[in-house]
């Protein structure tokens, strides 16, 4: 079971997009809905810059966890 994905969700892009310079596993952070299904992700260094911010579709994102869910 996934759950849907929600603002300040840390997430990795599922897919390449390469024509943003940016590839399959990248981690950004969710800091817009746009719309039922589309986020605007940023993508931050390591030094908090930001350097790709884009609305992307929620099936291009795989919600990272920290720690175990609950069961049912």
């Amino acid at each position: 079971m996934t759950a849907p994905v929600q603002l300040l969700d840390v997430v990795a892009l599922t897919a390449d997009l390469l024509e943003r310079k940016l590839v399959r596993g990248q981690v950004g952070t969710v800091v817009e809905k746009l719309a039922p299904g589309v986020f605007e992700v940023e993508f931050s260094d390591g030094d908090e810059r930001t350097y790709a911010s884009l609305a992307l579709q929620e099936s291009q994102l795989l919600v990272l966890r920290y720690s175990p869910i609950e069961a049912a």
